[in-house]
Formats: structure tokens, C-alpha cells, sequence
């Protein structure tokens, strides 16, 4: 494997932060720089605001915006904290604003899920969504994610459409966020595109994987409870090593942790309960964790 994928500007190590919520299902805006230093302090190079963990589609384009700059306080305090948007939604115009506002609020890159209401599309429509989207929105230079999660999404993003994509915009689109889960498909993105493509898995038990297939890191949901070792299995591979045990460690919490979802709502209890965080409400449909449930998991696991 070549460094040269880890060398990146955007790679490392990212949380897909939750979102704190209050009691009255109203952003906690006063509670997002707190969490992000917390994460900072723990390893993390940066965080996703707004993606799936973070609840992104349950919130109006106004608290996003709310919320994109309540994040910006963490570089007050750890200036190269890197930041990324979550940004994508069925709705065009919604998807330009948000993505545009990202990057006006000095972002380093915005992460875009394909409109996920019509499922049955074809690679040219996708293509030419995300055409618009980029054209509209996206300095030159930006850095452009897709976010690859079919399981949820149902729009599965092709090899194909991201090859058509980065010939496109060879200055704007500039990875993706993989989160299919698929060995294979993480070994594919590495063959077809090397260190061209940035990767940055959204499975915490593919990290070694993915990085051995030419990734530049993570952004997952565990690494707002374990990212020091996923810094620590990205640190080995940095220095031309791996650390299988560190990476055996990880697999076993990202097992415990799935067979309590929905993940935003179990990691919000476990911070609650074993870091001292509020006990931040879930929007609906999503409904909290119980505490029971929270401390059978820290049992199972060694949270540090």
C-alpha cells in the first residue's frame, strides 16, 4: 500500500458526531462545541456534522445552519479541527444552499448523500444531480464527498458514476464516504482509483481493510466512544505497520454497539453514562436508549 493515501489533507480520523438535542426536540447548540472537544481531545482529526449518526435529516435547513455554525467554535479552541458538512437531501436547491453555506462558513468539505426519495434512478440522473450540485455550490479547489450508504440511502453509488464524476470535476469532487460495509467494494474503490479517490470508511471493522485498499481513514459512529484506537490502528498504518489487535478490539465493539440501534441513540446514553455528557434527547422516530441498555454495553466493553 502507498502512504501517499494517508498523506491527504482530509485524512485521518473523523467522528460522525451526534447531534445534542434538548428535551423540547430543539438543537443543543450551546452543547456541540463541548462534544467536539471531546472528540479533539480523544484523537479525532475532525467530525461530520449532520450525517446519518448526526440525525441530519430530521432537522429543518434553518437549525442546520444553526448547527454547521455552533460547530465552527471548536476551532477557537483547536483551530485545525477539521470539519465536514453533511449536506445532502431529496431536494436540489435544499442540497446547493446547505452545501454552499458550508463552504461559506469555511468547512473543509461537505459530504452528500444522493436524493434518496426516488430509488430507481440511473447513473446519468444521479450524474446530473450531483452535476448541479457541484457547479452550483463548490469553490474550485472544494473538497466534494458522495456518501455511499445503499442500505439506507437505496441509491447505491456506482464505480462508474464516481469515475464519470472525478473526470468532471477533477478539482471539486473528491472521494467518498464509504459506508456499504463491503470489503469488496472498498478493495474495488482502491484498484480503480488509487490515491486519486479520498476514501474514508464509515465501518469501523473495515479500517485496516480500507486503508491496506488505498483509504485515507474513517468517519464512523463508534468514534464518538473509540477513537483513540481508531487513531491508534491509522497511527501504525502511518508509520508502514498495522496493529491487528488494536483493530480486533475495535470489530468486537462495533459488534456490541450494533446490536442496540439505532446508533445515535445508544451512543448518546454511553456518553451520558460513561462520560458525563447530558442525556441528550433523539428526534422521532428514534426513541432513547434505556439506561439498563447502556450499562449492560459498558459491561461488554472497555470504553476508556
Amino acid at each position: 500500500m502507498s502512504r501517499t493515501s494517508l498523506d491527504h489533507p482530509l485524512a485521518g480520523i473523523y467522528s460522525a458526531a451526534i447531534t445534542p438535542i434538548n428535551v423540547d426536540l430543539q438543537p443543543d447548540l450551546d452543547g456541540m462545541p463541548d462534544l467536539l472537544a471531546f472528540l479533539a481531545q480523544r484523537g479525532c482529526h475532525g467530525a461530520i456534522i449532520l450525517g446519518t449518526t448526526g440525525e441530519g435529516p430530521s432537522f429543518s435547513p434553518e437549525q442546520r445552519i444553526d448547527i454547521y455554525q455552533a460547530a465552527l467554535q471548536i476551532r477557537q479552541v483547536y483551530p485545525g479541527f477539521r470539519l465536514l458538512a453533511g449536506t445532502g437531501t431529496p431536494s436540489l436547491d435544499e442540497t446547493i444552499r446547505l452545501t454552499q453555506a458550508a463552504f461559506d462558513f469555511g468547512f473543509d468539505g461537505v459530504v452528500v448523500l444522493p436524493p434518496y426519495y426516488y430509488r430507481k434512478v440511473n447513473d446519468h440522473g444521479l450524474f446530473q444531480w450531483f452535476s448541479k450540485v457541484i457547479e452550483s455550490s463548490v469553490p474550485e479547489g472544494g473538497h466534494f464527498l458522495g456518501y455511499h450508504i445503499p442500505d439506507v440511502s437505496g441509491v447505491p453509488l456506482s464505480i462508474e458514476l464516481l469515475a464519470r464524476l472525478k473526470d468532471a470535476f477533477p478539482n471539486r469532487f473528491k472521494g467518498i464516504k464509504d459506508s456499504s460495509g463491503s470489503p469488496a467494494y472498498a478493495a474495488t474503490l482502491g484498484s480503480h482509483f488509487g490515491k486519486d479517490l479520498v476514501v474514508l470508511t464509515g465501518n469501523d471493522r473495515l479500517l485496516s481493510i480500507a486503508i491496506e485498499n488505498q483509504a485515507s481513514g474513517c468517519i464512523t459512529a463508534c468514534a464518538n466512544l473509540i477513537s483513540p484506537d481508531l487513531r491508534k490502528v491509522w497511527e501504525a498504518f502511518l508509520r508502514g505497520d498495522n496493529d491487528p489487535l488494536t483493530q480486533e478490539k475495535i470489530n468486537l465493539a462495533r459488534q456490541v454497539i450494533e446490536c442496540y440501534p439505532p446508533l445515535p441513540s445508544v451512543i448518546k446514553c454511553l456518553l451520558a453514562t460513561k462520560f458525563g455528557f447530558p442525556q441528550w434527547s433523539v428526534c422521532p422516530p428514534l426513541l432513547p436508549t434505556e439506561d439498563a441498555v447502556c450499562h449492560s454495553i459498558i459491561s461488554q466493553l472497555n470504553l476508556a
